[in-house]
């Protein structure tokens, strides 16, 4: 995520990174290099100005203490800045005291617009919403057959009128469909145009007028910068809209849209998505992606996934395994298909501290899972509980069932060797263990 921004961060921080105490100079030669870097990146050009000349008189003002480097005093302030700048917190959906919640989709065609619908979907359906997906685009002939596959995929109904070509008319019949059978949350999915025209906007008028939408959310493809924000600002004189939704933000994002669109319509960005996975939906915190531009990872993000996934009394029977060394295939399998529902292997690695500056052109291939996954599962129950019963025949015929090479066999038993080694050191390291158990009574 952000990857070349980044790098391009540290890089011109490295002006004041070595030097023994802040000063005029060496401020304004790093203001002058992280300029050209928000202008690459595709920041508006008063977003940028502003933002540099903000983070400039906080430097000139901070007196540097003793157990602080100049590099570490401007990254703070790089890092309050940026929280401020992408709007300092989260921001929530509102849900209507009364009568169901209705988020009104609006934004281009290909902002991903139809597929996040889904997503918020079954994002609200696992928080125990009743929720109905409405396809009120009545232009692009596969947007209504998407929307159906996807709400089939997270068993959520779709409303529709297939002979019907009046937006506003599906929009309202949904509302009443949706009181009629107890659902409490609508999302109007609406067509999108290739570019701002008065047509989009006349009817996303009269969509809004029927149904008075609770949330009315902009959806955005993070790739597209300047142009992005530019049709932020048109889309929100015309609807007033709530909040930003950033699509593809795992892409190739400069960062543009995600520094200057809240400060250009005064919105806040309220989900980001990531990847074609329908639950690659997150809500947006501005301090967590700072702290990841930056570098620093996102640390909170990472547990959080990682909760989610794990049930409590599992993670305990994967501890007292690892402590006795009885961690055989079986529970790596499990560990494997939980870090798959975690997200990509690279944007989880990217959300550790360090890390991130350090991929940018590591090839991080989520496939060396998907091979893993299936050679185990060519293992017999037998095989995945008792590793050491893995003989040169049984692996012949694992690489054959697989689709693997006997090399890629013999390396992943390697590799679940050398891991039972580290634990065994670990089980001998009382220091470890106990710093682990103090750890978990946080």
């Amino acid at each position: 995520m952000l990857e070349d921004l980044t790098l391009k961060f540290d890089k011109a921080l490295k002006k004041v990174t070595g030097q023994g105490r802040l000063t005029e100079q060496n401020i304004s030669d790093t203001m002058r290099e992280l300029r050209r870097v928000l202008l690459d990146a595709d920041v508006n050009y008063k977003v940028a100005k502003s933002f540099i000349d903000d983070v400039k008189i906080k430097a000139l003002g901070e007196e540097v203490l003793a157990s602080v480097s100049p590099g570490q005093m401007i990254t703070k302030i790089l890092y309050d800045e940026l929280t401020r700048l992408m709007g300092g917190t989260r921001s929530e959906l509102t849900f209507s005291a009364s009568g169901p919640t209705i988020i009104l989709m609006v934004g281009l065609q290909g902002s991903g617009k139809t597929t996040f619908s889904a997503k918020l979907a079954k994002y609200l359906k696992d928080k125990n919403r009743k929720v109905l997906l409405t396809a009120a685009d009545v232009y692009r002939p596969a947007a209504k057959d998407q929307l159906k596959t996807l709400g089939t995929q997270i068993e959520i109904p779709v409303f529709s009128i297939d002979e019907s070509k009046d937006a506003v008319l599906i929009s309202q019949e949904s509302v009443k469909f949706a009181v009629a059978n107890g659902l409490n949350t609508i999302i109007v999915d609406t067509a999108g145009r290739l570019h701002v025209d008065d047509v989009l906007m006349d009817e996303i008028k009269r969509i809004k007028a029927a149904i008075k939408p609770t949330e009315i959310l902009f959806v955005v493809d993070s790739m597209t910068g300047q142009d992005a924000v530019n049709s932020a600002k048109a889309f929100h004189d015309a609807v007033d809209f709530d909040g930003v939704v950033l699509t593809k933000l795992d892409g190739d994002s400069r960062g543009g849209s995600a520094l200057s669109i809240k400060a250009v319509v005064d919105v806040p960005i309220k989900f980001s998505s990531l990847g074609e996975k329908l639950d690659s939906i997150e809500i947006f915190h501005p301090d967590r992606l700072a702290s990841r531009i930056l570098g620093k990872g996102d640390v909170i993000s990472l547990v959080e996934k990682a909760q989610i996934q794990y049930d409590e009394r599992e993670a305990e029977d994967l501890e007292k395994k690892l402590l006795s060394n009885n961690f055989n295939f079986e529970d790596f399998l499990k560990q494997i298909k939980m870090i798959k529902k975690m997200g990509s292997l690279k944007s989880l690695l990217g959300m550790i501290p360090g890390l991130g500056t350090n991929l940018k052109n590591v090839d991080v291939d989520d496939k060396q899972l998907i091979k893993v996954e299936s050679i185990i599962q060519s293992m017999t129950k037998e095989e995945r509980g008792n590793p050491k019963i893995l003989n040169g025949s049984r692996r012949m015929r694992i690489a054959k069932g697989s689709g693997n090479s006997i090399q890629d066999i013999n390396r992943l038993i390697k590799q679940f060797k050398e891991m039972g080694k580290m634990m065994k050191m670990f089980k001998n390291n009382k220091n470890l263990q106990r710093a682990m158990k103090k750890g978990k009574g946080k």
